[in-house]
């Protein structure tokens, strides 16, 4: 099984780690094509490009003056210590049992705008670049173009015949994948709550769910679709009516 998540802007470089253990990602080489174009952008054009106030654009312009390679342990973290927003409360990865990190970092694969795909325990340094921004790359227009090619050839290259394919990322970075040219079909879970008497997508609890999905396969050793259904935490249930073919639906 391989799994697809979004990265999160805020992150965490305090924590202590849980393991020595890193990787480095297979993507750097192209992750510095970015990083040469965004690291001439001055304050206010990171402002106007991504939406963000001067304190943040400054914070940020800083990092990318900073990004250099080689990464080591002291200038670097593993990427799934390192996220913190919504989806990584729910994935909570400082508590997964130690001799289940081999599976975490076999199955899971985070979607990022500078590096383009990390494993867990990939080493990575502070950025902000969401994947939607529209940064012309080489000859591509925007970040998700530039990497959608290269992101989806790393894909197929790990993804055997008929391995299961969960997208649990955003809209937003899924872009970054040509689920046409995927060797194996997707499946895509998505988890409404009741709200005043209706189903919705409420972000919050969704991007949780996400994080609470890639836990529960990595603690009950899912493998198949059928596994991936007996999704029940924090109240979620699979729901049969909603769903459909590889869409499944989650309600609480």
């Amino acid at each position: 099984m391989k799994i697809v998540i979004s990265p999160a802007k805020s992150l965490n470089f305090e924590s202590d780690l849980p393991t020595t253990r890193h990787t480095t990602s297979i993507l750097l080489s192209e992750a510095k094509k970015v990083h040469a174009v965004i690291k001439t952008k001055t304050p206010k054009d990171l402002s106007a490009l991504m939406s963000i106030s001067d304190k943040l654009a400054d914070l940020n312009w800083q990092r990318n003056q900073d990004w250099k390679t080689p990464f080591t342990t002291k200038n670097a973290r593993p990427a799934i210590y390192t996220f913190d927003g919504d989806v990584y409360t729910g994935l909570d990865a400082y508590t997964i049992p130690v001799d289940k990190i081999d599976a975490l970092q076999d199955k899971l694969r985070i979607l990022s705008g500078l590096y383009g795909i990390l494993k867990p325990l990939d080493l990575m340094q502070a950025y902000r670049l969401e994947m939607g921004i529209k940064l012309p790359i080489d000859d591509a227009k925007n970040i998700h173009e530039f990497w959608k090619p290269i992101v989806t050839n790393a894909l197929n290259k790990e993804l055997k015949k008929d391995e299961l394919f969960v997208n649990l990322a955003s809209k937003e970075y899924f872009s970054a994948v040509d689920e046409k040219l995927l060797k194996v079909p997707v499946i895509t879970p998505d988890f409404k709550d009741y709200k005043e008497g209706k189903l919705k997508i409420i972000s919050f609890y969704a991007k949780k769910a996400r994080g609470m999905m890639v836990r529960y396969i990595i603690d009950t050793n899912a493998e198949t679709v059928a596994d991936l259904k007996g999704f029940n935490y924090d109240g979620y249930q699979f729901d049969a009516n909603l769903s459909k073919d590889n869409h499944l639906i989650f309600t609480r």
